[in-house]
C-alpha cells in the first residue's frame, strides 16, 4: 500500500555509503527530503543527485537534510558519492526493504530486466517523520520539479 501524505514514513534500517546502519527514524528532528532513485551511474540519476548537491545550500538554510536511497550496494554508492562530490547521505536499500515499505519498487525497470529498483520519487518529511509532500515520476527519465521540492520544505517552516 503506498505511503501517502499525512502518514508516518516507514521506519526502515538501511546502510549508508559510509557502511553504517541508519534507521530513518534517526533522521527525525529536521525536515528531511528522501530521494528514491533507480541506480547510481545512470544519466538521469546522476543529473538528479548532482542537482540536489548543487542546491543543498537552499535546504541547509531551511534546516532540512537530504538523503538519497537506491538499491545499489553501499560500496557502489560510496564510489558514486566520491566521484560526483555528493554532499549528502546516500543509503543502500540492497534488501529492498524501503522500496517495498514506501511502495516505490519498480517491477518494469528497463522493460523488466532489472525489477525491484526504486521508482524515482521524492518524499518530504516533517520533523516528526510524517510525509508532507510526495512525488513519483510518471516515467523513468522524468526528474522532479526541484523548485516544488524546495517549496514543500519551505512550507514546513524553519
Amino acid at each position: 500500500m503506498p505511503v501517502e501524505v499525512g502518514q508516518q514514513a516507514p521506519d526502515v534500517t538501511l546502510v549508508s555509503h559510509e557502511r553504517k546502519a541508519v534507521k530513518l527514524s534517526e533522521l527525525r528532528g529536521r525536515p528531511t527530503v528522501v530521494l528514491f532513485f533507480p541506480g547510481t551511474f545512470t544519466a538521469t540519476c546522476t543529473k538528479e543527485m548532482c542537482a540536489f548537491r548543487d542546491g543543498l545550500e537552499k535546504f541547509n538554510t531551511l534546516n532540512a537534510q537530504v538523503v538519497g536511497i537506491s538499491v545499489d550496494a553501499p560500496f557502489v554508492q560510496k564510489v558514486f558519492a566520491d566521484q560526483h562530490s555528493l554532499n549528502f547521505l546516500l543509503l543502500s536499500d540492497y534488501n529492498r526493504e524501503a522500496v517495498r515499505a514506501f511502495d516505490v519498487q519498480d517491477p518494469n525497470f528497463w522493460g523488466g530486466l532489472l525489477p525491484g529498483v526504486a521508482m524515482r520519487s521524492v518524499f518530504v518529511l516533517d520533523r516528526q517523520g510524517v510525509v508532507r509532500w510526495k512525488w513519483v515520476a510518471p516515467t523513468q527519465g522524468t526528474e522532479p520539479d526541484y523548485a516544488a521540492v524546495e517549496a514543500a520544505v519551505k512550507a514546513l517552516g524553519t
